[in-house]
């Protein structure tokens, strides 16, 4: 139970949502297995396999997303339309327009769907209710928002907020790299990426080299000055947490210190226990650095983050039938 990226949002502190109002909400969309004619289903597992659709700990809550998505691939749709197309020249006569083209495709389609395989994949999110935290371990906003679609379709009422800095990540970066110094509690570790804001979009990167010292520092001043900006930059925070910044104030690549992690073991007898340990201490480490990065990108922007809650719909959709197939995606 570790989070290997982080996706950030905002509830109101504190949220007015309590822990078996959660469970029952989101209880109204379980998952179940994706039906042989769907190409995708998702819903709400219990993240910790005991039936619970809100795992709790210390106030901190924790939700998990499962989706079942089969596995069509566009090549192999495509290579049996064409096949089927050519029969049907020769049957007719003549070449299959557009609309008997799209019709056949689709009839291919609902054929093959139920012998393709399926995929499973599971989404974990840390909720604090009370500091209106909201994260989701997803590598990118598309993942998260996924999430965040389901949990709209199944809670009376989910006040979202993106999560704004005061200075943009991109703009704290350069200054950072342009300085040779990291914010307090904070050290530069030895991954960059600099990208120019020009046409041609050019970028030169760093990978394993230590960017502090003099020539690589002044590589990197140089293409500041040229009009480059960093995108991603490895930081540590206490010599506890490293991870990759971006630009979109993402966070990637998290690890903790494998020292934290030999501590939650020694507390832990078995797999409950290994649990349990593992998401007080994550929650706790991560209780504590998110303030401070907030803090050494100028603090939070309370004013300026649009909500992204909407009125849920007056029929809860049923797992998977309001997504479009994965080969159109």
């Amino acid at each position: 139970m570790w989070f290997k990226n982080l996706q950030l949002y905002r509830l109101p502190t504190p949220w007015a949502m309590d822990l078996a109002a959660l469970d029952a909400q989101l209880g109204r969309v379980p998952f179940s297995r994706c039906p042989s004619n769907q190409p995708m289903s998702r819903g709400w597992v219990s993240p910790r396999k005991d039936g619970a659709l809100v795992y709790s700990s210390g106030g901190q809550w924790l939700i998990a997303l499962a989706v079942e998505q089969r596995l069509l691939p566009s090549s192999v749709v495509n290579e049996e339309t064409k096949e089927r197309a050519e029969q049907l020249t020769e049957q007719q006569g003549y070449a299959p327009g557009r609309k008997q083209m799209k019709e056949l495709k689709e009839r291919i389609i609902e054929e093959l769907m139920p012998r393709a395989f399926t995929r499973k994949r599971t989404t974990f999110c840390w909720i604090d209710p009370v500091n209106g935290w909201f994260v989701v371990d997803a590598g990118s906003p598309a993942k998260a928002e996924e999430v965040i679609e389901q949990l709209r379709s199944c809670l009376d009422d989910f006040p979202l907020q993106l999560l704004h800095t005061q200075l943009s990540p991109q703009s704290a970066m350069a200054d950072w790299l342009a300085g040779g110094e990291a914010p307090a509690g904070f050290t530069v570790d030895r991954d960059c990426e600099l990208k120019s804001v020009a046409e041609e979009k050019a970028a030169v990167r760093y990978v394993r080299h230590p960017l502090e010292g003099d020539e690589i520092g002044e590589q990197i001043k140089a293409h500041l000055v040229a009009g480059k900006l960093p995108t991603r930059l490895a930081l540590t925070w206490d010599q506890r947490i490293s991870f990759v910044l971006t630009e979109k104030l993402e966070i990637k690549r998290l690890a903790f210190l494998d020292l934290l992690k030999e501590e939650a073991e020694k507390n832990a007898e078995h797999a409950d226990e290994q649990f349990d340990a593992d998401f007080a201490l994550m929650t706790g480490e991560l209780s504590r650095f998110l303030p401070q990065l907030i803090a050494a990108l100028g603090g939070e922007q309370l004013d300026s983050a649009p909500s992204l809650a909407v009125a849920p719909p007056a029929v809860v959709p049923t797992s998977g039938v309001d997504l479009p197939p994965p080969w159109e995606a």
